[in-house]
């Protein structure tokens, strides 16, 4: 390129105006059509890509100086003091549970211990138990807010039990006083599966600092999205050290990427059965990966984030609506509800077929779809009645007769951000269509 045209700071700055001018220029399309409904979606601008670019302009491609921002940003949002970023929230599970069996605690959890839980889940909230050779306890969920039965947790509780794993399910908090105390009187550690609940309030704080740990998802359908990427979050410095091990190889060493010797003896360690001064940049204290996100992600996620309150605004509103608009059918449908004490920034909105309703589910479901509507069951529905749990060594209380009805019954519809007024309102006329057919 001719030097006429600019330092390379104003070759930069030109570049990506045009990328934001292009961005822009894409923005003015046809109105949104009202009839068609996703139940989930990212909500970008110009400047998320205008952020991408210039990372990938600038070359350092994993995770960063970025990276190291957003993490910082990120807990100084939700509330706590350490955050380390991952590839998704199902790495965020796995690492947030491959902590608590660190050799490095006094007391951490070893293979065969029991972990609390419920069937009404994501798999890979579960899957990190099974995989560590833990023993996962299925408790209920209580209808219309599809979150743990409490009574049942407390009497689940054996002298195997060490923690609890557990999500606030489609945004809405669980009892967290009620899972706090119990833990504390039986010494349980908590690990709060956050990844559908950003921005959710339980008595004002943020779900994702009372665990020991918590974790977060960026996945496009999440509250906020890189795209993919996680998170890991907790107060305890041992366990955070632990958590960058498992992510970062599983070494011992804390230097963050592209630094080297921030301990001031990179040579001068003896671990192990290695050799006196063997470069502590290869020295492993853990059985880890390489889960680590990208800078360009960290890019996308910093913009994500300064716009996570007007994400949740919206998503609140959108539920109130749809509340509004199907309160007319409580009749044959059982509508969701925030657990005491909590604002849920909603995930989704999650309704459950009574008996007497005089449309099935599979239906219902059709009739939205082909309308456009897209619905989502509550995930797994019942994790044990899948093919890769049949065999899993578990123990379930009761027999979980809700978590099983809202597997047979219950599906959720969309509330995020990209959701306007009429599309809602097409959601409410379209249900109350199915049920004045039937």
């Amino acid at each position: 390129m001719d030097n006429s045209s600019g330092t390379t700071d104003e070759r930069l700055k030109k570049i990506l105006d045009l990328v934001e001018e292009y961005e822009k220029a894409k923005a003015f399309v046809a109105p949104r059509d009202s009839r068609r409904v996703p139940y989930a979606g990212r909500r970008f601008d110009h400047q998320e890509i205008r952020a991408g670019v210039e990372a990938v302009i600038e070359g350092w491609l994993t995770w960063g100086s970025r990276g190291t921002r957003f993490e910082e940003a990120l807990g100084k949002t939700v509330g706590v003091r350490h955050v380390s970023g991952v590839n998704s929230g199902s790495s965020a599970n796995l690492v947030a549970f491959s902590a608590l069996m660190s050799p490095t605690l006094k007391d951490p959890i070893r293979p065969g211990d029991e972990i609390l839980t419920v069937a009404a889940s994501f798999p890979t909230t579960v899957n990190p138990i099974i995989q560590s050779g833990c023993v996962p306890v299925f408790v209920d969920i209580e209808m219309e807010t599809y979150v743990a039965q409490i009574d049942q947790l407390a009497s689940a509780v054996s002298d195997r039990t060490r923690a609890i794993v557990m999500a606030h399910t489609l945004g809405v908090p669980f009892d967290l006083d009620a899972v706090r105390e119990l833990c504390e009187r039986k010494n349980l550690y908590l690990i709060e599966d956050n990844c559908d609940a950003l921005g959710s309030l339980y008595k004002g704080k943020m779900t994702g600092s009372f665990g020991d740990l918590s974790t977060l998802s960026f996945y496009p359908a999440h509250h906020i999205t890189m795209g993919e990427g996680g998170a890991v979050l907790t107060n305890d410095p041992l366990l955070s050290r632990a958590v960058k091990s498992i992510r970062d190889w599983g070494r011992d060493c804390w230097c963050e990427s592209g630094v080297d010797n921030t301990c001031k003896k990179r040579f001068g360690w003896k671990l192990g059965e290695l050799p006196q001064g063997y470069d502590h940049k290869y020295i492993y204290s853990h059985l880890g990966y390489n889960l680590k996100a990208t800078e360009v992600q960290a890019a996308i996620g910093l913009v994500q984030l300064g716009k996570l309150a007007e994400f949740t605004q919206a998503r609140r509103r959108n539920w109130k609506r749809l509340r509004a608009g199907l309160a007319p059918l409580e009749e044959f449908l059982i509508l969701p509800r925030a657990t005491e004490g909590s604002d849920p920034s909603w995930f989704g909105f999650m309704v459950t077929l009574k008996e007497c309703s005089p449309v099935d589910r599979r239906d219902l479901v059709r009739f939205l779809e082909d309308h456009g509507i897209q619905t989502r069951p509550l995930f797994a529905g019942n994790l044990l009645r899948h093919p890769a749990y049949r065999t899993v060594p578990h123990r379930v209380i009761g027999n979980l007769p809700e978590t099983d009805a809202v597997m047979e019954r219950g599906f959720f519809v969309g509330v995020y951000p990209g959701l306007g007024d009429a599309q809602i309102d097409h959601v409410i006329e379209q249900f109350h269509a199915a049920f004045s057919k039937a």
